[in-house]
């Protein structure tokens, strides 16, 4: 219990700061029109291939022994993986809707 005291008051102005980023993440997607938000989340999810390559370099870089880091490195791997690719068929989806469909 003291340890994560210690934990929280050495990192009081980290946890301050992701809290309120929360709070404003929150703030900002709830005022994202409807007809906009597939197009935005799509592309955000795209932005996971930044996620998937620091995966594969601390995946790189952690010992071999360290299998914190590397079952992490590889979660990340598999996720950022789904994320992507569920972001790229949203978009096509999407896009999908504004074609012209074949008269019969």
């Amino acid at each position: 219990m003291d340890s994560m005291l210690d934990f929280f008051s050495a990192n009081y102005n980290m946890i301050t700061i992701v809290i309120l980023s929360i709070f404003l993440g929150i703030e900002v997607i709830s005022r994202v029109p409807s007809v906009l938000h597939t197009p935005l989340m799509s592309g955000a999810n795209a932005i996971h291939g930044v996620v998937i390559i620091g995966a594969i370099i601390v995946m790189g870089q952690a010992e071999d022994d360290n299998y914190l880091a590397l079952l992490l490195g590889f979660l990340a791997v598999i996720l950022g993986t789904l994320n992507v690719v569920g972001g790229f068929v949203v978009t096509d989806r999407m896009l999908e809707m504004f074609k012209k469909k074949p008269k019969k």
